[in-house]
């Protein structure tokens, strides 16, 4: 099917949230996989109100135009066994700066993506490990203070314990286009603890 393609603006930002039939959370897809599930009949059900129109080719016998909604959550046929998706998200800067909310977790300030580090808060060098519950955002300047000690070694103490984020904060974590549909859902399958540093 010839797509007309929606405002460039709406594509770039609209990712779905992607579930299985019974609502276990998958993953963001793009517009054009949520497409491919609703034109191979493969959507069990969908939340929210449509996000994002999508226009087809038109038909010679009616003369109109297909189109599809697409939903802002989508539930597609099918289950998803327990071991098919790994709840541990990857470790990454941008996972990690995100996860600490693009702080410096030695001093405090707010930096830019380009302005952190990754910090191992046991050193590489004293056997510790490049994994969520020993590493921490930090700006150059506290990193290089820090340098190959321990922050208690270093006097500088942590502002928060840093820890392994749950699959679905990752996600919330990882769009910055969230719409209010989604976001709601997500938030409603986070501890309560969690909501509120997410908020």
């Amino acid at each position: 099917m010839l797509m007309e393609v929606p405002k460039l603006a709406d594509l770039n930002s609209t990712r779905v949230l992607s579930l299985d039939a019974a609502g276990r959370i998958l993953d963001w897809i793009s517009w054009q996989d949520a497409v491919c599930l609703y034109v191979r009949e493969a959507v069990a059900w969908t939340l929210g109100d449509p996000c994002l129109t999508v226009h087809g080719g038109h038909n010679r016998v009616l003369g109109r135009q297909s189109q599809i909604q697409l939903h802002p959550i989508v539930a597609s046929t099918g289950h998803c066994r327990d071991h098919a998706i790994d709840p541990a998200p990857a470790l990454t800067n941008s996972a990690l700066f995100g996860r600490d909310r693009y702080l410096c977790m030695y001093c405090g300030e707010r930096f830019s993506r380009g302005e952190l580090t990754r910090d191992h808060v046991l050193p590489i060098s004293k056997r510790g490990s490049d994994e969520w519950e020993n590493v921490v955002s930090a700006c150059l300047a506290c990193n290089l203070k820090k340098s190959n000690r321990t922050p208690q070694e270093a006097n500088m103490p942590l502002l928060a314990v840093p820890y392994r984020p749950s699959w679905v904060e990752h996600l919330i974590l990882s769009n910055r286009n969230i719409l209010a549909d989604q976001m709601e859902f997500l938030m409603n399958h986070l501890p309560r603890n969690r909501r509120e540093a997410l908020a």
